[in-house]
């Protein structure tokens, strides 16, 4: 396993699983194989609707809560709620939560922030950060934070490499996680013939070059699956490097094409939300 330091000192882990759209049957028994193969960070949401599903398998699975890096975000309709974030631990049945988010700059996202901060100092959270800001965004929370958001989870792959971005983040000490990893499963993206070139190289996958090529360029990657063989494949990618010349030729891919474009009616959608929190298995 490869870990980055977080600005504030603390290690999380470079590779994890992601459980978005999955239901609770789903995530608990994703969470649960991913962990058996050696995982150890894990990603949710309220927005989910599968917290407590995360909760019971890190339970089930029988490491110590401190083995495991828990990762979860605020919803919008939540930010100005102040018990939140306790809400959210007694979901996920656990005193504390390695890194906590702001989902989306939806609705009054800086009382969200404000909470997380409250929550970081309270000592029930180890780390905060941002969840599809954008650089502007990214640059208000910088002037008015009173503790520096350490990870900005974001669209990244290798057709949407955000490389101003990253510039951005990196002088500010802000580590970035991809969502969508393997491009939302993009036929023409994983039959980029420089994949499976490699993969023939390092008797690898296409998608294992991509989730390498991403941990070489700095970014934690948090691919989701429910299918047992591709939680453990996801997971291999530690016994081999890509060279300079090949992580370049891999850069040459970008086409700054998205799969989600954030737009102010998604946001005003985003922040009248209620995900049925209380309701889920």
């Amino acid at each position: 396993m490869e870990y980055a330091t977080l600005n504030n000192g603390v290690k999380m882990p470079m590779a994890g699983i992601g459980t978005f759209l999955l239901s609770p049957d789903e995530a608990e028994a994703s969470v649960l194989s991913a962990l058996a193969d050696g995982y150890r960070l894990i990603d949710t949401a309220n927005a989910y609707v599968n917290e407590k599903a995360v909760g019971r398998a890190m339970k089930r699975s029988g490491l110590q809560r401190k083995e495991i890096f828990l990762e979860t975000k605020i919803w919008p309709s939540f930010y100005e709620q102040a018990d939140a974030v306790d809400k959210t631990l007694t979901r996920l049945g656990t005193e504390y939560i390695d890194l906590l988010l702001i989902h989306q700059p939806a609705g009054n996202y800086v009382a969200g922030y404000r909470l997380m901060e409250a929550a970081y100092k309270a000592g029930k959270v180890r780390a905060i950060g941002l969840s599809n800001f954008n650089a502007a965004q990214i640059a208000e929370i910088l002037s008015i934070c009173e503790v520096k958001p350490t990870v900005l989870q974001t669209e990244l792959h290798p057709y949407h490499q955000e490389k101003q971005l990253k510039a951005m983040l990196a002088e500010n000490g802000i580590v970035p996680q991809a969502w969508y990893p393997l491009g939302h499963g993009d036929k023409a993206l994983l039959e980029e013939p420089l994949f499976a070139e490699l993969g023939r190289k390092y008797g690898k996958t296409s998608a294992q070059i991509i989730l390498r090529w991403h941990i070489q360029d700095g970014n934690i990657v948090i691919p989701g699956s429910k299918n047992p063989a591709h939680i453990k494949a996801n997971f291999d990618l530690f016994d081999f490097a890509l060279t300079d010349a090949e992580m370049a030729q891999i850069a040459a891919l970008n086409k700054d094409v998205r799969y989600y474009t954030s737009t102010p009616e998604l946001l005003k959608k985003y922040a009248q939300m209620v995900p049925p929190v209380d309701e889920q298995k």
